[in-house]
């Protein structure tokens, strides 16, 4: 009961937070003056309003001009160039994925098609490794096989650089914007070495934090499950989200432990925000692996006891019980440090492999989160994507049934297949529960991500498999958790997924349905949204979705992909034209 309580004021705050943040941020001269002249270039008519604020739903007009929302209200006798008939349907602000993963994809299609059919109109993303900056060693390290593969041009090497050609090249159908990323400047700087940061290179790697944020940056990001953010400490995170801070950017990150050291994990998130004086969110927040099961309900209590101590924590996360990574995260640390080749040449040695076994069998391993033995082994770890066409008959199969195809110890078809696939392979993990998952949902500071790029049922990004979280995490929500488990409200369902996002990042023009904010905007049908991928057969769009408008333009037209590309860079505070 005392919990309740707590989240229901905690849920108080927040909608009442959302309403300043849109108050002080909306241009109300031009709502004003836009809403007196009575024709729009598009009217959505007769839909039940869900504003983003959590408010109750009510039902009305919302009348467009350009890319901006210009009034609410009975429009029904207003001259319009397109009338979208809304009856029956929601009409609610586009969906902001938290975590979006396509900075990459969109280049090599600027659909982002099973996220638009998702609702998505803006994807946030940059995990400890950001699309840039980046020098040529890391054009080659990072960008090699995918670029070869889907013909992709690396021209870019500042995030400035990146936001022009997604604006003057790319054209996405999607918003985009991104932290930058801890261990992509470590990488930048030191490389993916084990090893504390020199004097000179710690203000290096400070000055680099604050040239991105300069060019748009949201923040700083960290991923401290993996190399090379692994190896940086808590001091060095701390000084460089101070950095980031100066800017008016937050600190995002996937945690150094989502299982077995999740508390000491979330207390290094908290002494980043106290030291660094931050905002933290911790991206896909999970209690990983059979042994930690429930203790969801003790992870959310101590966050919210952060917040009671002054320190601005939230968190986010996807409704899936299986998680998604590269394969070689089923490794030990130690093999894969110094980048892939390195990775690779141990892999071929008979003894170090011999030693990496052992390691994956041991639930006492240290220095690293054993995703292999915490995954149940090979039964719990399905190949979910390759790029060696070779090794497409594996897609979709657990590595059980992987190594009897190739006659050897699942542990070895591991190290075999890393190797042929040069470490671009990716692994679908079962390793949560669904009481932990439908507990953290219920949490009034959650917000939602796929953690996922875009992908679509044809062209380029068709050719591999992936995780269905990226095809329908926000019409499961909807769909399962609130019309068929009444987990959620409608209201709050929406709110998770997008004033609550904007708030968080910034974004004071989107997220919320008021005159004078930028018409990123959802119509879905509530009484048929749903996902339809599936761990199995993932590569089908979600159902339900009718309309889709980025910017005032709409890139899903009664559930169809239009030809529109509107998406913009979101850039973040600190930005200096």
């Amino acid at each position: 009961m005392k919990q309740m309580t707590k989240n229901t004021a905690v849920a108080a705050t927040l909608f009442l937070l959302t309403g300043l943040f849109v108050a002080c941020n909306r241009p109300d001269s031009t709502a004003t003056t836009e809403a007196s002249d009575d024709s729009y270039d598009i009217v959505i008519s007769n839909g039940r309003i869900v504003d983003g604020t959590g408010a109750p739903w009510f039902r009305s007009d919302v009348g467009i001009r350009g890319d901006r929302i210009v009034r609410i209200g009975d429009l029904h006798e207003a001259n319009a160039k397109q009338r979208v008939d809304a009856t029956n349907l929601v009409v609610s602000p586009g969906f902001i994925d938290m975590l979006g993963q396509s900075e990459f994809n969109v280049l090599v299609d600027n659909r982002a098609a099973s996220k638009i059919l998702q609702g998505v109109t803006t994807e946030i993303t940059g995990e400890g490794g950001s699309i840039a900056p980046v020098n040529d060693r890391l054009v080659s390290e990072l960008f090699a096989g995918p670029a070869a593969h889907y013909k992709v041009t690396v021209d870019w090497r500042s995030l400035s650089d990146y936001f022009t050609r997604l604006e003057q090249r790319t054209h996405p159908a999607i918003n985009l914007g991104t932290f930058v990323g801890a261990g992509g400047i470590r990488n930048y700087v030191i490389g993916e070495n084990d090893r504390a940061a020199t004097p000179a290179e710690m203000t290096e790697m400070k000055r680099m934090v604050a040239q991105a944020m300069e060019q748009g940056a949201l923040g700083l990001s960290s991923s401290l499950q993996y190399m090379p953010d692994r190896f940086a400490t808590t001091d060095e995170l701390v000084e460089l989200a101070k950095v980031a801070a100066q800017f008016g950017g937050i600190y995002i990150t996937h945690q150094r432990s989502e299982s077995g050291k999740i508390f000491e994990s979330l207390d290094e998130i908290f002494a980043i925000a106290e030291r660094a004086k931050i905002p933290a969110e911790i991206f896909h927040l999970k209690t990983a692996y059979k042994a930690n099961w429930g203790k969801m309900a003790e992870v959310l209590k101590r966050i919210h006891d952060a917040r009671d101590r002054g320190l601005d924590i939230t968190a986010d996360q996807y409704p899936y019980i299986r998680a998604s990574n590269g394969l070689d995260a089923c490794l030990p640390l130690w093999m894969r440090e110094g980048g892939k080749d390195k990775m690779i040449t141990r892999l071929k040695d008979p003894l170090q492999r011999e030693r990496a076994k052992k390691e994956m069998d041991d639930p006492q391993a240290k220095g690293w989160e054993n995703q292999w033995y915490g995954s149940g082994g090979s039964d719990g770890v399905m190949l979910s994507s390759v790029l060696n066409g070779d090794l497409k008959k594996y897609e979709g199969k657990t590595l059980t049934e992987i190594g009897r195809l190739m006659s050897k110890d699942p542990r070895d078809a591991v190290m075999d297949l890393v190797i042929a696939d040069h470490g671009e392979s990716s692994v679908v993990i079962s390793i949560m529960t669904e009481e932990d998952v439908k507990l953290a949902l219920k949490d009034p500071l959650m917000a939602v991500g796929t953690d996922s790029s875009a992908r679509a049922e044809d062209g380029p990004l068709s050719d591999t498999k992936s995780h269905p979280r990226g095809w329908g995490s926000f019409p499961r929500i909807l769909g399962k958790y609130v019309r068929e488990e009444h987990l959620l409200t409608l209201e709050e369902a929406i709110r998770k997924m997008t004033s609550r996002p904007a708030a968080r990042i910034g974004l004071t023009d989107r997220g919320i349905l008021r005159a004078g904010m930028m018409a990123d905007i959802t119509v879905f049908d509530p009484a048929t949204i749903h996902d339809v991928a599936t761990f199995e057969d993932p590569n089908h769009y979600s159902v339900g979705v009718k309309w889709v408008l980025v910017n005032g333009r709409p890139v899903v037209a009664d559930g169809r992909i239009t030809a529109e590309r509107p998406g913009r860079p979101l850039r973040g505070p600190g930005y200096r034209k």
